[in-house]
């Protein structure tokens, strides 16, 4: 929650509500619909609300939800570069180190960094790179970036383009107030971010992305996270390496850092040509 009129900073502003929906793939209904919501709130129809008395608790019960249901991909809109990010800031705010621990290694702690990418097709850009550890980060604006050409790429727009349908109507400059409201404002601000946490799901459904992005990472052979968050050249490198292990090559590593850019572009063109000639 931002205060009014200014964008939100994990420094300073708390969580106050998180949605969940929980579905297996290729089945159209979550089985599990629920909004971890900070103070009291009026019920959702066909949703569980789960009151919290602090945002550390918010925080952490999200957290062990995570690790009780065991997801294999968590998805949602922009929650790559925002949401999972703002998450993990605040639990560091707060001194929170059990928030962190969203993977299935228990032992280890999820965390951000930048990483920077760069292509012909999407620009140069900087994304936010997580490691939650057996688990992929399938963030469904970065699907809609790489995959389609559109006038915008706000989840409202994104949606009406697609599914003919949009957000809840909630002015980003009235929640602080709704939450600071009573049990049935916080309802409407709970309502709000479910719908958020579905739009997400329906695109999904109705782009089979999972499913291309699952055989693109067959055929390529390389993790489906990196789909999203690498280039073309990673693909093309571990399809090299697939054809030199077959042949019994061995594909030389070369520093291009201070070296000749040319030369190596050179090389690795000759390279491709004598492996699939």
């Amino acid at each position: 929650m931002g205060r009014r009129g200014i964008f939100p900073d994990a420094s300073e502003d708390p969580v106050i509500q998180i949605a969940n929906m929980v579905k297996v793939e290729g089945e159209s209904v979550p089985f599990i619909r629920n909004c971890f919501v900070l103070g009291t709130c009026a019920p959702v129809i066909g949703s569980e609300i789960i009151e919290c008395k602090s945002e550390q608790d918010l925080l952490e019960r999200w957290a062990e939800f995570i690790r009780v249901v065991d997801p294999d991909i968590l998805t949602g809109y922009n929650i790559l570069n925002f949401d999972l990010p703002y998450i993990l800031d605040r639990a560091k705010v707060l001194k929170l180190p059990s928030v962190a621990m969203l993977g299935r290694q228990k032992d280890r702690a999820s965390g951000v960094r930048d990483a920077p990418i760069s292509s012909k097709q999407m620009g140069s850009r900087v994304n936010k790179s997580i490691d939650i550890h057996g688990r992929i980060i399938f963030d469904v604006l970065q699907v809609v970036l790489r995959d389609y050409k559109l006038r915008s790429y706000t989840l409202n727009s994104v949606s009406y383009h697609f599914l003919a349908e949009q957000k809840e109507d909630v002015a980003y400059s009235f929640i602080p107030e709704l939450q600071k409201g009573d049990d049935y404002s916080r309802r409407r601000l709970a309502v709000y971010c479910m719908k958020d946490a579905a739009l997400p799901l329906k695109l999904l459904e109705k782009l089979l992305s999972v499913i291309n992005y699952m055989e693109m990472a067959r055929v390529t052979g390389v993790p489906l996270n990196y789909l999203l968050t690498r280039g073309q050249q990673i693909k093309i490198l571990s399809m090299m390496l697939r054809k030199c292990k077959a042949n019994h090559f061995f594909l030389p590593v070369i520093d291009v850092q201070g070296g000749d850019a040319e030369r190596y572009k050179l090389l690795l063109t000759e390279m491709i040509i004598s492996i699939i000639s």
